[in-house]
């Protein structure tokens, strides 16, 4: 949690303390706290802090590793989140709540599927596409922004995707998000409209020639965290994977998988083995549970990641993925098998593949064959699959662009 927020000569001497502690660079520096980062965090959202200063701890964050210590990443992604536009809770669940799109262990929440980025693998809009999929029968809150190390970022692409209308995702505000929900289970959070501080350090983060804990705080910083039940993250390193799920379980979240394509990939790979943590709450204790899982857990064969789409542009990204949500692509598609692996991931981790009935009213039988880390990913295909060809995917994503547009 972030110290209380020190202004003037009390601030300047906080900061220039922590910054000593930071020099010289010592693995690890195990004399700095979570609070003192958390408390110089807050004044860079706060616009108190100069550029100069704003450099050195961030670079000094990234070259120490501390960003990558879990209780440091949990305290910044909650400052990043207080930091943001307020978005009235109870409006916000009450609106989630009536939906009442409960099925079998997941009991109605916002789910989340969104990766860290910063891969280099320039793959297609694998989260964005799941996370339109998933909406079929869990209700979305998906966060991501434009492209900042790929040619299609999350809303580069969503805002060329046309149903028949063009989304207008700057109408998407805290305000806005309560009433969405009352029409349709998708909706999706542009981070600039909510993350308003951020506009203090985008010039310094231009700046500095490396990634900062920025390129990592975004998929732990959802806004609408109030009213998540279940998220799927990836990341872009192996090594990623426990410091995520260990942060993840400091700020409260009971069901979650943290993913590591064996590729150095933000997704669930479709080309080989994917490195995995899953929380799972048993017995009132979240519990960590690490383990690999590949496309044959799926029922579904291995496409190398050249076949994926690779640097396409958000235009090109967008027709690709009208015609995915449209049923309009092959079943051995590598795309199309690529995001079912990966809603099927959601599907598992928010609760939807437990129990005997299927969770779409399509009379067939469910696939109660159990997997790797305890899930049911075979199940968790076949209602991806349902997802498209019952039509309820688009529709939400329809309903969706049609509210931006009358907002």
């Amino acid at each position: 949690m972030a110290l209380p927020l020190a202004t003037g000569p009390e601030a300047t001497e906080t900061v220039n303390a922590l910054l000593k502690k930071l020099r010289p660079h010592v693995p690890e520096a195990p004399s700095v706290t979570a609070e003192e980062v958390t408390a110089t965090l807050s004044l860079i959202f706060a616009n108190q802090l100069s550029s100069t200063k704003s450099a050195l701890f961030l670079h000094d964050l990234t070259i120490t590793g501390l960003e990558q210590r879990p209780d440091i990443l949990a305290g910044c992604a909650n400052v990043m989140r207080s930091a943001a536009v307020h978005i009235d809770a109870t409006s916000l669940r009450t609106a989630v709540a009536a939906r009442d799109v409960r099925i079998n262990n997941y009991h109605g929440g916002l789910c989340d599927i969104v990766g860290t980025g910063g891969d280099h693998h320039s793959t297609f809009n694998i989260s964005t596409a799941s996370s339109i999929l998933a909406s079929a029968l869990v209700l979305v809150a998906k966060h991501g922004n434009r492209a900042s190390t790929s040619k299609s970022g999350s809303a580069d692409v969503l805002a060329r995707l046309k149903t028949p209308s063009l989304p207008k995702l700057e109408n998407v505000t805290p305000d806005a998000l309560p009433r969405i929900y009352e029409k349709t289970n998708y909706a999706f959070l542009f981070a600039p409209n909510f993350h308003k501080g951020m506009k203090y350090i985008a010039p310094v983060r231009k700046e500095i020639p490396h990634p900062t804990i920025f390129n990592l705080l975004g998929p732990l910083a959802n806004p609408a965290d109030v009213a998540i039940e279940a998220r799927c993250i990836g990341v872009k390193k192996q090594d990623l994977v426990p410091v995520f799920a260990e942060a993840l379980k400091l700020n409260g979240a009971k069901k979650a998988m943290v993913v590591c394509g064996d590729e150095d990939l933000d997704e669930i790979s479709i080309a080989g083995p994917t490195h995995c943590a899953r929380l799972e709450e048993e017995g009132g204790q979240v519990d960590i549970k690490y383990f690999s899982i590949a496309p044959e857990d799926f029922g579904l064969p291995r496409h190398p990641l050249a076949e994926v789409s690779p640097g396409k542009s958000p235009e090109e990204n967008a027709e690709i993925m009208k015609r995915l949500v449209s049923n309009e692509l092959a079943e051995d598609d590598p795309i199309l098998h690529f995001v079912l692996v990966n809603v099927a991931a959601l599907f598992v981790i928010s609760g939807v593949c437990n129990g005997t009935k299927s969770a779409f009213a399509d009379g067939k039988t469910v696939i109660e064959e159990v997997g790797p880390g305890g899930g049911r990913w075979k199940e968790g295909v076949r209602l991806a699959r349902q997802a498209i060809a019952s039509g309820r995917a688009m529709e939400m994503l329809r309903i969706f662009s049609d509210m931006t547009n009358e907002i």
